[in-house]
């Protein structure tokens, strides 16, 4: 059966993903930091010399000082699952996901637990929620996709068990387990890789205030009420093309940040192309109304974009930079890329990626 990118050091046939090791494996974002480096470096030299009780207890106690570190959970629901206590560390990242749902990598590793469990459909519809999170999170695509393999394998041997023909189910079947089926051509060779055999940077999480800990995403319970929307110039903040392109697409990328920053919704909805690619094809309006809810919920947003390239073919350009967020208790730096195209005299975003 397929595999999966895991935080334990082995799986039964039925896990089928890959779990991310004790700190956040981000692929394409870095965050800033608040939680105590010497912890986390000794939590991670415990967990080195395979003593997981030791580190339990070390993050417990750190917790005590810290009880809302995301880093610190994360770290407790890792450790929780080497140490074989699968529903103690669903527990941990269950409330992670419900205080931090802007984060998504403790939806990856719930989507390993529950898969573990057998519980398919509970893994992809956590699966599902990271990759909305994060459209550009490649270790949820795998791992999605591996669970589909399994319900696929699975629906085809209900099948053949109604009677379903054997010479189309079965050779359908027989393709799947082989390209799970470690050792074989198709087989994935990181089936589950072990956790924290080797000390792991970990993510920086600015920190919100002095009593508040550290966070990548909005608290469902401490987030300061946003303030009522203030009236918003109608007009569009994208600036016109003139005779330097490479300027001008820079300009509408510095716009769109502005937009973003000031929760001018109309100017940076008028950012985007009417055929722009929206996350999981989602209708266009109702990726707007996830936007609009999700930026003017914050009561403060600053998007700063920087190490700007631009390379344009006629009336299409791809643009490369760093995007530094900072929104409540979220703060992030990750490498970001843009598709524009040109319509009329604007540049507009057609596909918007993390990563690059």
């Amino acid at each position: 059966m397929p595999s999966i990118r895991s935080f334990t050091t082995s799986f039964t046939p039925t896990s089928l993903l890959r779990l991310l090791p004790a700190t956040f494996a981000l692929s394409a974002a870095l965050f800033a930091v608040s939680v105590h480096a010497n912890d986390i470096d000794e939590v991670n030299q415990l967990l080195k010399a395979g003593k997981q009780a030791q580190a339990l207890t070390k993050v417990e106690q750190s917790l005590t000082a810290k009880p809302r570190d995301p880093q610190l959970r994360f770290l407790k629901g890792v450790i929780q699952t080497e140490l074989g206590k699968p529903q103690d560390a669903i527990g941990t990242f269950t409330k992670l996901t419900e205080e931090y749902p802007e984060l998504p990598e403790p939806y990856n590793n719930l989507a390993v637990l529950h898969a573990s469990g057998g519980q398919f459909d509970k893994a992809r519809a956590a699966l599902e929620m990271a990759i909305r999170t994060n459209p550009s999170y490649s270790t949820a695509h795998e791992n999605l996709g591996d669970i589909y393999a399994n319900l696929a394998s699975q629906a085809y041997s209900k099948a053949l068990q109604l009677g379903g023909s054997s010479s189309t189910l079965q050779p359908k079947l027989t393709l799947i387990r082989e390209l799970f089926t470690p050792g074989s051509k198709g087989a994935n060779a990181n089936t589950a890789k072990p956790v924290a055999t080797s000390p792991v940077t970990p993510p920086v999480i600015a920190p919100v205030a002095p009593t508040a800990t550290a966070s990548t995403v909005k608290p469902t319970t401490t987030a300061p009420v946003a303030a009522a929307p203030t009236a918003t110039p109608a007009a569009p903040v994208v600036p016109a093309v003139t005779a330097t392109p490479d300027k001008d697409i820079e300009q509408a990328v510095q716009a769109w940040a502005k937009a973003w920053s000031s929760k001018d919704m109309n100017a940076y909805l008028a950012s985007y192309a009417k055929n722009f690619d929206t996350p999981k094809n989602l209708p266009r309006k109702t990726w707007e109304d996830e936007r609009r809810d999700r930026i003017m919920g914050k009561s403060r947003i600053s998007v700063k974009v920087s190490d700007i390239t631009t390379k344009s073919n006629g009336n299409t350009a791809t643009v490369k930079f760093r995007q530094t967020y900072d929104a409540d208790a979220l703060s992030t730096s990750s490498r970001k890329t843009l598709e524009l195209t040109k319509v009329g005299d604007r540049w507009l975003i057609a596909k918007e990626t993390t990563g690059g």
